[in-house]
């Protein structure tokens, strides 16, 4: 198989760059991509470290962020496995990128920046639900912003209602394929009911 290994090459394959690609590019947050962003329940995070790349789902029952101000989102990090994978990225490469989905919606708004995290208390305590605060917060700074082509999301069907869905692994399935002995079927006929208890 012949790789690609220069620029000139995928300029020579994709041609120019589409006029509105570039000039839908915003540096802040603009009222309307504010008003995606506050719809949206869902992000994917990616960030970069030593190890290599990371892509982290990130899911609320209200907007997944909090908008500090049109510079600036707060994602607060709730409990999880302690993998913490992206975290440990952010403290030692700052480069992060956001993908905000809105159910139902073929766009997919994408930002670029920078982060920090903090365990500021008064951070933390923006995002209390059922007196509990989430362990860390993950500050934000955007540098660009821009809505993705819908064409992936069309091309997938993602959000298509009736369709049947495939038979694929189950999380416990999973954990057992690497660990022999793993109670697959008790891990996963439990694990809603426990999830209830962990969800903040």
């Amino acid at each position: 198989m012949q790789t690609l290994t220069r620029t000139e090459q995928l300029a020579e394959i994709y041609g120019a760059p589409v006029p509105q690609s570039l000039t839908k590019v915003a540096s802040r947050l603009t009222p309307l991509y504010r008003q995606w962003i506050e719809a949206s329940r869902f992000l994917i995070l990616s960030t970069i470290g030593p190890e290599g790349t990371d892509a982290s789902p990130r899911g609320d029952d209200g907007p997944v962020v909090h908008i500090a101000d049109e510079h600036t989102l707060w994602l607060p990090d709730w409990r999880g496995n302690n993998r913490i994978d992206s975290l440990r990225n952010i403290v030692r490469d700052s480069r992060v990128s956001l993908m905000f989905m809105v159910h139902g919606c073929n766009n997919v708004v994408r930002v670029n920046g920078s982060a920090v995290l903090t365990a500021d208390q008064d951070a933390r305590a923006v995002f209390e639900r059922k007196s509990i605060l989430p362990a860390t917060v993950t500050v934000i700074t955007v540098q660009e912003l821009y809505f993705q082509c819908a064409k992936a999301l069309m091309r997938s069907r993602l959000w298509e209602t009736g369709a049947e869905r495939p038979a694929v692994p189950t999380a416990g399935q999973f954990l057992k394929e690497q660990e022999a002995a793993f109670e697959a079927e008790t891990y996963d006929e439990g694990y809603a009911e426990y999830a209830k208890t962990r969800m903040w």
